[in-house]
Formats: C-alpha cells, structure tokens, sequence
C-alpha cells in the first residue's frame, strides 16, 4: 500500500488525431503545456480504431482483453452486426475507475463523450444519445448519469450542437461545447478524474488528408479549445494528460471486400423493398469493414483457407490474419473475425456490398451509424452531385419541424473523395499517437497505449510507474508473421 496518496484532480484529455508531426506552429497552447509537462509517443493498440484504442487506455488490457475488437463487430448469437454500442459492460476487464475506488474509496470519476459511456460505475457521465420516436424521426439528444445532469449543463451553455458532432457539419463546434460542457460539469460534480473526448481533427483530416493546406487551421482551432481547458484546469489546481488514439494517414482508395466475397458468392443478400440488405446469418463469408481494417466472419471451418488465400491475392490487402495469427496482434479474441485483413498503406476498406448503385439501401445516402454494417466515413460530406444542396437540406429540415416523416439523403457513394484514414499501426512515431502530462511521472521516450491506465493509477496512488511490466503487455511496432 502506498503510504501516500495524491488527491490531485486530474483532467484526461482524448485530442483525437493529434500527433508530434502535427506540433508546431498551430499549437502555440500545447506548445506552452510542453514546457512545464512531458511527452511520449504511444504504441497503438491494433486496429487503431476509437472504440479499441479508448477501451485499452481505461482497461490497460489488449483487444484479446477487453473485447472491443473495433467500433462494431459480429454478434453471432443475433446474426447481427452492431456498430456504436454504448453499454460500458461491453468492455470486459476492470476500468481504471474501478481500481481507483477500491484503492480510494470515495473517488469521483465523471466521462464526458468517451465511447461506451453508458451504465459505466462512474459519478458522471454525458454521451450523444438521440431519441427516436415511433413515427421514425430522429431528434437529437443527450444522456447523461445523474439523469438530469445535461440538463443542468445545458441551461448553463446552451444545447448541444449534434449536427457538428458526425456528419456533413461536424466540425469545431462540438468540440468547443465539450470543452465548455467540461468545465461546467466539473464545477458541477467536482470529478477527481475527468475523462474528456475532443474529436475535431478526426473530421477534416478524413476529408481532406493530413498533407492538406486546410489542416493547419483545424489544428489551430482544437489548440484553442485545448488551451481553454487548460487554463481552466490551471485554476482548479488539477494536472492534466493529453492522449491521441491514432494518426490520420493519406490514402487514396477503398477496397470493396465485401463485393469481392459477394462476386465469388459467399456473400448473401436479401432483397427488400428496392434495395439490397446484407445477410450476414446466410452468408458464407463476410466482412465488417472499419477504416483501414476488416472483421472478415467465416461460417464454415473448412472455408476458412479459401477466404484468405481470396483476400492475400486482392490489390490493397496487406495481410489477412487467421486466428492464430491474431495473436501476435493481441486481436484474439471470441469477437473478431474468423479472419481480419489489413489494408495496405493508401488504402481503406468501405462496406459496400451492392453490385448496383441502384440497389443501394435507402440509408447509404443518409447518416446512419447503428444501421450501416460498417463504418462509412462518406458520412461526412454531402454528396457534390446535389445542385442545390442548401435548398433539399432546408426542404428536409422543414419535414421534420411539421412532424412529417423524412429521409435526409445528402451522403455520398464516391469512396474516392476520402483522404485520411486509420487502423493500421503508424507508419512511424511522428504519425501515431501520442501523451502530454504534467503529472509527476518520468516517462520513457515511448509508452503503449494499455499504459495510460496505469499511469493515472500511479498518479492517484502516489506510487511511481513501472514500464516494465507494460513492455511486456502490446508488441512493439508490427508483429513478424
């Protein structure tokens, strides 16, 4: 037992996207955080996805530990594929906040827009949550832990901006209401550990790709909203840690893996209403696309070979790891495919499984994120072959006021307008996440990302970090096959 205990609050803050490549001349706050504080880079979990890499930072536990194989997988029991749960059960292994209060009986802990925020055995909690009535509109909203909770946050700084949290508008004004949403609720519930989830470089740097002239702008927008919880976390004498989950690297085309298993027939599609539906409980084999990677589930054993030697011969699949294979990835585990394939630098992976545009499903062209059956990063834009976009928004917008059922299909089809994507292990440090800390802690020049957890552990226990143990826990870089 440590014989001292620092009660220092601590603010853990996700910047998503950031990277020492993007350090600079942009970031003139983080800049200042660099002179008092100490940085290093972190090894990535695999896939770098948001889902996995939040789930190792609060668990210190690989995807074989904790589950989260990535944003969304296969649930075989329902025949189903579930992207964005937000059930914090979902996540095995114990929290960081569980060992903080069996440790530190009364400590607080409050989780403002991580991933899995829900039903978590925090003191607070807010996440995106919209409502949605029998009629089939969809209006925004918020849930939070105590119940009332956004509500109180929301009278104090106004409602939440959900069209700026994903979508064609998601840009620098959700991140700035959770900045203010952070330092509302901590005045609130006075949280020992606040958990804080900044997410607006994930946006432009899908669209326009890290080499974009714009990007120094939106970097430039999230150090001031950075720095403005910096200053706040001053005045509440609290220290803070600045994490990233990933690196957005350029790339310039998708692959179509699930038309490709569809093309040699393993995957089944059921016709519905004028559209194509995946199904996945009829398909022999299929894939749950997710950036720059793919659950690939496989019904059949002696299928199994077949699938992977399809996909070792594709152009833009790396590799294809069977389930012993995961292992060197610390991927294996009962949720991930029976095969997963990694996209080649330059390439991603969409979820596209019509052979026709025409046959599209009717929520392909609208934002969608529980019914897509993989990650669909064109939910971002608005597709430029509407001439008068502005005009069908508005038209649409006017549907829902009337209490009229509406469908708002502005998104896109054409993968080729990506530019950005993640998944695969950086290319190098300077691309990859990385930490910040003011915290008393030496920090070695590279940290896995399971470490975050034992570091705010070491923070509040008062007992130094071990990075032994941790070394042993996540390979460095790529594993050898």
């Amino acid at each position: 037992m440590p014989t001292e205990r620092a009660r220092q609050p601590l603010l853990l803050i996700n910047v998503v996207g950031l990277t020492p490549s993007l350090l600079g001349a942009a970031t003139p706050r983080i800049n200042a955080l660099l002179q008092r504080a100490r940085m290093a880079t972190l090894r990535p979990v695999f896939p770098a996805v948001t889902s996995t890499v939040q789930a190792s930072f609060i668990t210190g536990l690989p995807p074989s530990g904790h589950g989260i194989v990535g944003n969304g997988w296969y649930f075989r029991d329902q025949a189903e594929v579930r992207f964005w749960l937000q059930p914090n059960a979902l996540v095995q292994g114990e929290k960081v906040w569980q060992a903080l209060q069996r440790e530190i009986p009364g400590l607080r802990c409050s989780q403002l827009f991580w991933w899995f925020n829900m039903y978590a055995e925090v003191d607070a909690a807010i996440t995106p949550r919209p409502h949605y009535p029998a009629d089939g509109r969809k209006l925004f909203g918020l849930y939070s832990s105590p119940s009332d909770l956004h509500q109180r946050v929301e009278q104090q700084i106004g409602e939440f901006p959900f069209p700026g949290f994903w979508g064609p508008a998601a840009g620098i004004a959700s991140s700035r209401w959770i900045v203010d949403c952070a330092m509302a609720e901590f005045q609130i519930t006075r949280p020992d550990l606040q958990l804080v989830y900044l997410p607006h470089l994930d946006y432009s740097l899908q669209r326009v790709g890290p080499e974009h002239p714009s990007i120094a702008d939106e970097v430039r927008a999230i150090d001031h909203e950075v720095g403005r919880l910096l200053d706040f976390a001053r005045a509440q004498d609290a220290a803070v840690m600045l994490v990233s989950e990933y690196g957005i690297e350029a790339v310039q085309q998708s692959i179509s893996i699930n038309r490709i298993l569809r093309e040699q027939g393993l995957l089944q599609v059921r016709h519905s209403v004028a559209w194509e539906l995946l199904d996945p409980g009829a398909s022999a084999a299929f894939a749950v696309a997710d950036h720059q990677i793919a659950h690939v589930y496989v019904h059949r054993a002696q299928d199994i070979a077949r699938v992977k030697a399809l996909l070792q011969r594709q152009p833009g699949i790396e590799q294809v790891l069977d389930k012993h294979e995961q292992r060197a990835w610390q991927l294996d585990h009962p949720r991930s495919g029976e095969l997963v394939a990694v996209a080649a630098p330059g390439f991603w992976f969409d979820y596209y499984y019509w052979l026709d545009d025409r046959l599209a499903p009717d929520f392909a062209r609208t934002v969608d994120i529980h019914r897509k059956p993989g990650y669909d990063p064109l939910e971002l834009f608005v597709d430029p072959a509407i001439r008068f976009p502005k005009l069908r928004v508005a038209r649409r917008l006017l549907q829902k006021k009337l209490g009229f059922r509406y469908y708002m299909d502005l998104i896109p089809l054409d993968t080729g307008l990506i530019r950005g994507s993640h998944g695969r292990l950086p290319s190098s440090e300077q691309v990859g996440p990385l930490l910040i800390t003011d915290c008393d802690l030496p920090l070695p020049e590279q940290l896995p990302a399971t470490a975050v957890k034992h570091l705010l552990l070491a923070h509040f226990l008062g007992r130094p970090y071990d990075d032994t143990a941790q070394a042993k826990e996540i390979p460095c870089g790529e594993p050898s096959l």
